[in-house]
């Protein structure tokens, strides 16, 4: 440990030494060289340098354990290097609480679209299907019309009725992929007899 942290240390175990004689019950000259005493401790704190008070609060925390078990210990700092970035804090927050549904609307239909024929065979009803494309080709129109900066929106509107045609034969395709239920196994009597029959 260098000189003027274990200097350091010596001062406050005496200063702590200091304040506990007070609570001792002792007469008023011996309080007022305690307060003496208590000044010049505060003047040596004062005249301690700022780097020599780190290195010991550094040094004792160390000895405490408190460095233990830090997030990157042995790791990288992620980020470290990379060129400045503004929004990194933006960034980090939309990473770390994974948000979806923020940017610019011309990114956002873009990346709607290209999920788009996985949402509509979702849907149940062709009725479904036509409001979702409905809804989509009014969202890319306001797009276009807005011109508040930022990247164009190229996302093209979708033919409502050419749409629902190709979600019919997808759907089509797909129950032809399925093989056929597998017949029921008979019920034994006293299954028909407990459940009924049929």
């Amino acid at each position: 440990m260098s000189g003027g942290a274990e200097d350091f240390r010596k001062r406050l175990e005496r200063a702590a030494e200091v304040r506990s004689y007070r609570g001792a019950g002792i007469s008023s000259e011996e309080e007022a060289a305690l307060d003496a005493l208590d000044a010049q401790e505060r003047e040596k704190r004062r005249k301690v340098s700022d780097a020599a008070r780190a290195e010991y609060l550094v040094r004792d925390a160390m000895a405490h354990g408190k460095f233990d078990n830090l997030k990157y210990a042995g790791k990288p700092i992620p980020g470290l290097g990379e060129s400045y970035d503004p929004d990194w804090w933006v960034k980090g927050l939309i990473q770390r609480e994974n948000i979806s549904g923020l940017g610019p609307a011309a990114l956002l239909l873009r990346t709607e679209d290209a999920e788009l024929d996985a949402k509509l065979d979702a849907q149940y009803t062709e009725q479904q299907v036509r409001d979702m494309l409905q809804d989509f080709n009014r969202r890319v129109i306001d797009a276009r019309r807005q011109l508040q900066g930022g990247p164009p929106v190229i996302t093209k509107t979708r033919d409502v009725d050419e749409e629902v045609d190709r979600w019919r034969q997808r759907r089509a395709a797909r129950a032809q992929e399925l093989p056929p239920p597998e017949p029921e196994p008979p019920r034994s009597w006293w299954q028909r007899l407990w459940k009924g029959p049929g």
